[in-house]
């Protein structure tokens, strides 16, 4: 089992590696402080991996055909180009907006969406779009579980998975706070970023529903 365990892992960080996956992490993570990058790859990563767990049992005991897998990767694209639509739209309508202040001698910067200053939880939103993007990841799964065949598909193969793709977030999400941290400091730079995030987003999600 220790074998298929690290087969497993190994899948999870070449998975994570994925555009789609980066895009929509990146969609979720700019403009937050370290706590919050990092609850958030946790979140998607998460969702993701217990949407192909549940898939995985599944399979087990029911055939799905091409056509309807297909569907999932269909959702999955479909998600991430109505993200980078979104944050086009916010960009272009001047509703993404930026507040600095001193607070225990330490420089806090605010990015927030729309017309008030809400403290929202990106999280539920990141676990929920880890989950959808999951259907997407099914037949790469599969392939994986046939190299593992007669080995029971149970809760320690998701861990192995999810501890793959944390590892390649965590990274990235390395690269999110530097972002955050020295970039982030002008409106100007801030609508910079999300515009690109956001047709980056539109360019992955549109090239997978064409391929």
């Amino acid at each position: 089992m220790e074998l298929g365990l690290i087969v497993i892992f190994w899948y999870g960080i070449l998975h994570a590696f994925g555009p789609d996956h980066l895009s929509a992490i990146a969609d979720f993570s700019i403009g937050k402080n370290a706590k919050k990058t990092f609850m958030t790859v946790s979140a998607f990563a998460v969702g993701h991996g217990i949407m192909l767990f549940g898939f995985a049992k599944i399979l087990q005991y029911t055939v799905i055909s091409e056509e309807v897998l297909g569907y999932g990767d269909i959702i999955a694209s479909s998600v991430i180009l109505c993200i980078g639509v979104y944050l086009l739209y916010m960009v272009y309508a001047n509703k993404i907006h930026l507040h600095s202040h001193i607070h225990e001698n330490k420089k806090h910067v605010h990015i927030w969406f729309g017309d008030e200053h809400k403290h929202e939880s990106s999280t539920t939103s990141a676990f929920s779009v880890g989950i959808l993007m999951g259907i997407g990841g099914v037949r790469g799964m599969l392939v994986t579980l046939g190299v593992l065949h007669g080995q029971a598909v149970d809760f320690t193969i998701v861990l192995a998975f999810i501890a793959g793709v944390i590892v390649v977030f965590f990274a990235f999400g390395l690269v999110i706070l530097w972002i955050n941290k020295d970039i982030l400091t002008t409106i100007k730079n801030v609508r910079r970023v999300f515009a690109t995030v956001g047709i980056i987003s539109v360019l992955v999600g549109g090239n997978m529903l064409l391929a």
